[in-house]
Order: C-alpha cells, then structure tokens, then sequence
C-alpha cells in the first residue's frame, strides 16, 4: 500500500519560510502526479502546486506563484515544498497527495478530485 509522510510544518512569522517534504513509499515514484494541498479552518481543500515526477513539468495555484516552489528528489523519493515569504493567508494544513500517471504526461491539475492517494497533513501556522 502506498503511503505518503508529510514533514518539515511550524510556525513561522509573515515574511519566514519553510520547506516542506513528504517521502513517498510502495510507489515507482516517476510515474505519479504528485501536488501539495492545503485546507484552512472552514474552507475547502485547494491545490498549491503540482508536478509530473516523470518529466517534472509543475503547475501552480495564482496565490503561490513566486513565492512557492516544488520539487523533487527521485532518489530520495520525496517531494518537496519550499514556501517563501509566507503570509497569514498561508496558515493551513498542507497535504501531500498523489495520482499514478502513466504513460507519462505534461500537466498535472490542482484540483483535488483526481488525486487517490494522501498524506496525513503537517500544519503550517504564519503570524502577523
């Protein structure tokens, strides 16, 4: 069974940043879209960013461009999430979250529906 182990959430002070990981086991980790995600208090899961861990090609909800970045590490088989110049709005429980995706493709959606496979979730906590 495939499992998905968030780490690296905190409380940071607006402006800090904070890199999240999330090691994946049981999986061929190159075949997969593969994304983070996050769910404030009262609201709805939304995507953060995405990306093919086959070709590495990435995808970006509008809040985070610029300031948010993901990647990964095949050998390591764990993917990453580097959060710079976060904000309040940020404050959330971000979740890891994967979809088997071959053949391979070139975008991988935010949306949360196509994703199977999640994570338990670390928090991340931004003040003002």
């Amino acid at each position: 069974q495939v499992q998905l182990v968030e780490s690296g959430g905190g409380s940071v002070l607006a402006g800090g940043s904070l890199r999240l990981s999330c090691t994946a086991s049981r999986i061929t980790f190159s075949r997969y879209c593969m994304g983070w995600f996050r769910q404030a208090p009262g609201k709805e899961r939304e995507g953060v960013a995405t990306i093919y861990t086959g070709g590495g090609s990435t995808n970006y909800a509008d809040s985070v461009k610029g300031r948010f970045t993901i990647s990964q590490d095949n050998a390591k088989n764990t993917l990453y999430l580097q959060m710079n110049s976060l904000n309040p709005e940020d404050t959330a429980m971000y979740y890891c979250a994967a979809v088997y995706a071959y053949p391979a493709r070139d975008f991988c959606s935010t949306s949360v529906r196509p994703y199977n496979i999640w994570g338990q979730g670390t928090q991340v906590t931004v003040s003002s």
